[in-house]
């Protein structure tokens, strides 16, 4: 996501450029993303590592994998266990998808169980037509905490707009919390995907929190660059937030 619309190539070149020490494959539409072989030779050539992979939840990769849910997971821990990832990110169900919800707290265990991955299901957000008016848009609940999941993910973006404090957050998942998405937003019903600091959820409060609570997860960038006007702009977007993260994560670690 973080450099869409350019393709999951790209993304292995940029990491490796800008010096992330690794990549979250997001499964999508760009065919690459969804072939084993050849995420693992992009890791393999620019020598950056594949430490979680995205299933393909969203609204826009329903039909990624075809269209059984369950058959999305099992990929997608296929996937991770190939490339070396201990974590798969998933999103709750949609509301219409009632089998699959019926199903999704045991179903996700089940399938840590069995494939030794960890499913880290990340925070969503109430579908906000206005200030006023909330729409609950999956089930069981968009709020990972509400549910007894092993690993969780907290999204900063998604927190914005759900209107929650991402440290209590934090603080009510303990050890469960396995894996960020650093981003920002401001109180919209958008979802922004900011550069971090750019916001106002408390991006830098928050990887302060990560450190001083013994956090020991990923903490990965998912900001949107669609609207950079070229690849230096895109480029500068993921600089400045690697530092944003490498200056907050460290301003709170004990000194030696």
């Amino acid at each position: 996501m973080s450099v869409y619309p350019e393709s999951t190539a790209h993304a292995f070149a940029y990491a490796a450029a800008v010096g992330y020490e690794s990549v979250e494959v997001m499964v999508g539409v760009d065919a690459l993303s969804q072939q084993i072989s050849a995420v693992k030779s992009l890791s393999d050539h620019h020598g950056v590592p594949i430490s979680a992979i995205h299933a393909p939840c969203l609204l826009f990769t329903q039909r990624v994998w075809g269209l059984e849910p369950w058959g999305k997971l099992e990929r997608s821990a296929q996937m991770a266990a190939a490339v070396g990832a201990d974590v798969v990110v998933v999103h709750p169900p949609f509301r219409w998808q009632r089998d699959y919800a019926r199903d999704f707290v045991d179903g996700i265990a089940a399938l840590e169980t069995s494939s030794g991955i960890a499913f880290a299901v990340e925070n969503m957000y109430p579908w906000r037509a206005s200030s006023r008016r909330r729409m609950e848009m999956y089930l069981p609940g968009w709020d990972p905490s509400d549910e007894p999941y092993a690993n969780t993910t907290i999204d900063l973006s998604h927190a914005s707009i759900a209107r929650d404090d991402p440290v209590a957050m934090a603080q009510r998942l303990g050890p469960r919390l396995r894996h960020i998405h650093l981003t920002d937003g401001t109180d919209s019903a958008k979802d922004e995907h900011l550069v971090p600091g750019r916001g106002d959820i408390g991006a830098d409060t928050f990887l302060e929190h990560l450190t001083t609570s013994g956090f020991a997860g990923e903490v990965v960038l998912e900001i949107n660059t669609r609207r950079c006007p070229s690849r230096e702009a895109r480029e500068a977007d993921l600089r400045e937030s690697l530092e944003f993260a490498r200056t907050h994560l460290e301003a709170a670690a004990p000194t030696p």
